[in-house]
């Protein structure tokens, strides 16, 4: 958990809702200035923070509509604050709840240097990001569209289907493969849609391709020398962390990732883990995805899990896999350097 230290001459604390604000602003002794609810406008919050523009900051809990509050604040160069939302709520919690009240908590909070900040996403960059995590959505969804399909047939204890469905040549059996017109026209159903979101994903991987532009091809290279990692994987990866620097340590890396449990321990008892919410889901999933992929067409990462397999389960044997290529993205990322498969599986 990282805090906001710096002081300013006026905190400005905003409850943020899709359509309101509620804005605190406090001066340097602690004294209310502002203390009212306005309207979700540009105008109307530039007209209410005006003659405290000097030496001003604004901070504001994470939710679905900072992005404008973020990009108004560079734009009249005021100092912005993005509030970690989960940190947020186990600190600022109280009997009563309001719009008032949270407010006025943000700006007390960032005034005492109590405000656990997250990362504010560069304005450049976020709808590329956010069209690749609607991307991961999709291919979500298809999925499942598959997983149902099996599991039909074996509801029905029907055989496997011999093939892969992900290729369509090998989907028509499946148009005739139920004796009962509703279970098959479900089937059907399912297959129309796979198609369509065949047909969108890959107009959608086409431009993500051409427009994703923002790093280097360098950074790219480094990420696809790892068996399995390729273009779209490598993209979603870049695009999320942005940038490698802003994690001083491996550890916060990885913890960013979802890729650690955390220990809760009090007085020499442990008592399980904790925060496995906090982090970035997307990098969670594109380092599960890459621990599945490094292992397909590669017979020393199997027999290096095999292993692990052993010893663990097959479950947490993936689990370490992908702490374990979190770690080396990380090096690979900082020192620019090509993965190393060898040297990969050889450490413990």
């Amino acid at each position: 958990m990282r805090f906001y230290t710096q002081q300013h001459r006026y905190t400005c604390g905003i409850d943020l809702h899709a359509r309101s604000l509620y804005v605190c602003i406090l001066d340097d002794t602690g004294q209310k200035l502002v203390h009212k609810n306005i309207k979700a406008s540009p105008e109307v919050l530039l007209k209410v923070i005006d003659q405290y523009q000097d030496d001003l900051i604004i901070g504001v809990e994470c939710m679905f509509s900072w992005y404008w509050v973020a990009d108004f604040c560079a734009d009249h160069g005021i100092e912005f604050v993005l509030g970690h939302a989960l940190y947020m709520k186990a600190i600022h919690g109280g009997k009563a709840k309001n719009d008032k009240i949270d407010s006025e908590k943000i700006a007390r909070l960032l005034k005492g240097g109590m405000f656990p900040y997250a990362y504010v996403y560069p304005r450049e960059m976020r709808a590329t990001r956010d069209l690749m995590r609607r991307r991961i959505k999709l291919a979500r969804e298809r999925g499942d569209l598959f997983a149902h399909i099996k599991n039909t047939l074996s509801q029905y204890n029907l055989p496997a289907h011999p093939e892969n469905l992900r290729y369509e040549k090998q989907r028509e059996p499946m148009h005739h493969a139920f004796p009962d017109p509703s279970v098959q026209r479900s089937v059907d159903l399912d297959l129309a849609r796979i198609e369509f979101y065949d047909g969108q994903l890959g107009k959608l991987e086409w431009y993500l391709k051409r427009t994703a532009k923002s790093f280097d091809s360098k950074s790219v290279i480094v990420l696809k020398s790892v068996h399995g990692i390729g273009d779209i994987l490598s993209l979603v990866i870049l695009y999320e962390i942005h940038d490698i620097t802003r994690f001083p340590r491996v550890q916060d890396f990885v913890s960013y990732c979802r890729l650690v449990k955390c220990q809760r321990e009090s007085a020499g008892k442990v008592y399980g883990t904790a925060g496995a919410k906090i982090g970035n889901p997307y990098l969670r999933w594109a380092f599960g995805e890459a621990a599945v992929l490094f292992l397909r067409g590669n017979p020393e990462a199997q027999a290096w899990l095999e292993k692990k397999t052993r010893k663990h389960n097959k479950a947490k044997a993936l689990t370490i896999l992908a702490h374990k290529l979190g770690r080396a993205v990380y090096f690979m990322l900082q020192r620019e350097k090509l993965f190393d498969q060898d040297r990969f599986l050889a450490s413990s």
